[in-house]
Formats: C-alpha cells, sequence, structure tokens
C-alpha cells in the first residue's frame, strides 16, 4: 500500500524529527525508529478513513480514532511494550505539530499506553563481574587488545559508564583524572568519578598501544587503529561469559547494571547513582532497587534458620 501524505504534513514529519535531532539530541536509531512508528500511524488513518492524510486530518483525530489505532495494533500482534513506544512517539510529534499548528491534541495526549512488566537489570554477582574482567583480558593473542579490552570494560563496571560513552573517551580525556565528565544521552553532562582501578586498566592500555593518540582522537582503537567497533567488546564479553558458565544476560551493559546494583547494596543514594548513570528520570534509577529487594529475598531464603 503507498502511503498518501500530504507535501505539508510530510514536511512537518521531517521539521520534527529534525527538531529531536537538534535539540533533544536523541539518537540517530531512535529517531529512525520514531519516524517508523508515526508513519505507521499516519499509514492507519489513511486506511482507517480512506483518505490521505494531510495536516487537517491529522489535527482532527479523535478519541475512537485513538482506540481502533489500539486495536489495529493489537490485532497485529504488536506487544505491549511496542505499542507503548509508538504511542510515546506519535504523542511527541502530536505535541510538537499541535503548538506548531495550533490545535488541540488532547484526544490524542490521553490515550492510555498498555500496561507491561518492565524487565529488570540482570547484574553480575560481584565476583562474576571481576571474573569477567579478568576474561575478558586473556581473550586476544596481543597483549594491547587483551589491555584494551579489560580497560573498556572496567570503566562499565568501576564507573557506570555506557559503552558508547566508554568508546567515546577521546586523548583530551588523557591522562584519567579523579573524575570524568560524561556526555551522555540526550546530550546530558554529568561528572563521574574514576576509581583508581579503572585508571591504571587505561593506563596499562595505553602504554601497550601501538597507535598514537592525538586530542581529538577515540582513545580505544581497533586493530588497524581505527575507532573500535562496540560489536567487538560485545563478542569478547560474549566468549568470557561462555568459558565463565554466566548467562547470556552477562553482556556489557550488564557490568553497568551491576556497577548500579552494588553500590545501592552497599548502601549507596538512589539519587546519587542516578546521577552516576544519567537517567533523566529517577523512575528509572528505581528499577535497581527491585533487583536489589530480589537479591536481599534470596539471601533471607537461602541462609535464614525459619525461611525453609
Amino acid at each position: 500500500m503507498t502511503l498518501e501524505i500530504s507535501p505539508a504534513a510530510r514536511d512537518a514529519l521531517e521539521g520534527w524529527i529534525a527538531h529531536g535531532r537538534a535539540l533533544r539530541g536523541a539518537a540517530e536509531t531512535t529517531l529512525t525508529a520514531y519516524r517508523a512508528d508515526v508513519i505507521d500511524f499516519i499509514a492507519f488513518l489513511t486506511a482507517h478513513h480512506a483518505e490521505p492524510q494531510g495536516l487537517a486530518p491529522l489535527a482532527r483525530v479523535t478519541t475512537p480514532d485513538m482506540r481502533a489505532f489500539m486495536a489495529h495494533l493489537r490485532a497485529d500482534g504488536v506487544s505491549h511494550r511496542s505499542m507503548a513506544r509508538k504511542l510515546s512517539a506519535v504523542k511527541s510529534f502530536y505535541r510538537w505539530l499541535s503548538e506548531r499548528e495550533g490545535f488541540e491534541p488532547t484526544a490524542v495526549l490521553s490515550a492510555r499506553a498498555p500496561k507491561f512488566q518492565k524487565k529488570l537489570p540482570r547484574p553480575l554477582s560481584e565476583d562474576a563481574a571481576r571474573a569477567m574482567i579478568d576474561t575478558v583480558e586473556t581473550q586476544s593473542g596481543e597483549g594491547w587488545i587483551g589491555a584494551r579490552d579489560a580497560a573498556v570494560v572496567t570503566l562499565l563496571y568501576g564507573c557506570g559508564l555506557r559503552i558508547s560513552e566508554a568508546l567515546g573517551l577521546r586523548g583530551r580525556d588523557l591522562p584519567l583524572g579523579e573524575s570524568l565528565r560524561i556526555t551522555g544521552k540526550g546530550r546530558k553532562e554529568r561528572i563521574v568519578p574514576v576509581i583508581p582501578i579503572a585508571r591504571r586498566a587505561v593506563e596499562t592500555y595505553l602504554k601497550l598501544c601501538p597507535f598514537e593518540i592525538a586530542a581529538d582522537d577515540q582513545i580505544f582503537r581497533g586493530k588497524r587503529g581505527g575507532a573500535l567497533n562496540p560489536r567487538l567488546i560485545q563478542k569478547v564479553t560474549e566468549t568470557a561469559r561462555m568459558q565463565l558458565g554466566l548467562p547470556a544476560t552477562a553482556t556489557p551493559h550488564a557490568m553497568r547494571h551491576s556497577f548500579a546494583t552494588h553500590l545501592l547494596s552497599a548502601g549507596g543514594d538512589l539519587r546519587a547513582i542516578q546521577e552516576l548513570l544519567g537517567h533523566a528520570s529517577l523512575s528509572t534509577t528505581q528499577a535497581y532497587t527491585s533487583v536489589d529487594t530480589v537479591h536481599l529475598m534470596k539471601v533471607y531464603l537461602d541462609t535464614h534458620p525459619k525461611a525453609g
């Protein structure tokens, strides 16, 4: 089916995407997914009303239209999580479009997303996290590559960095001090303490690295000297976790989850952990309280004399 959409509506869609790119600093993959979600919505309206969708029809969307859209997604077998994401994209588009065009978007913004069970982060134990770092270092026959991989994974666990943030470090960030200024999602800056073991891991890698690193160069390099591909870190952690007998959830991102969970277990303040992780909302960080509760209940059931 060919999507019939007016040039004005198409321009509005692209304007919204450009707005997200310029002002919110959203990742390209996120913008691509959001664009596809809004196009799916417009395609549904085109079929539902049997007419091309321009700005005027888009402004006339009703509550029954939104109910029909959600029913259409359910009939297509779309998961609750994906339905919620699609609705979020449509609402974001309508907030922007209604301000630009001056219409009332209540019918769209009041639509309720289906409830779904959020997946809890799956952290590694402290021993498993340490073993992962040690094992990652042994995967390559070249010493500098092993030191590189260990340094990256140490930054994920020791500083709670996202893999993109660790691989985004540049020569100007050297030598690593007691803290790092990190620019994360949405171009939000935060200060992250760098523990001594993480500094030493990076220093060891730099001593062995065969490439010069200028101020604008990324610190972590591939075998031929280009920027390190994150897939290589994913592959080396996958090999390490199979050697260690860890579950498939033992990924590079799990090291960041482990950082947060272990801090919380040691009595860390939730708000401080939010700042360290760079979460925009405290509700995102609060998932770790559930993880910690699960761990505490397991310890209780395993050790309390009356629990059995």
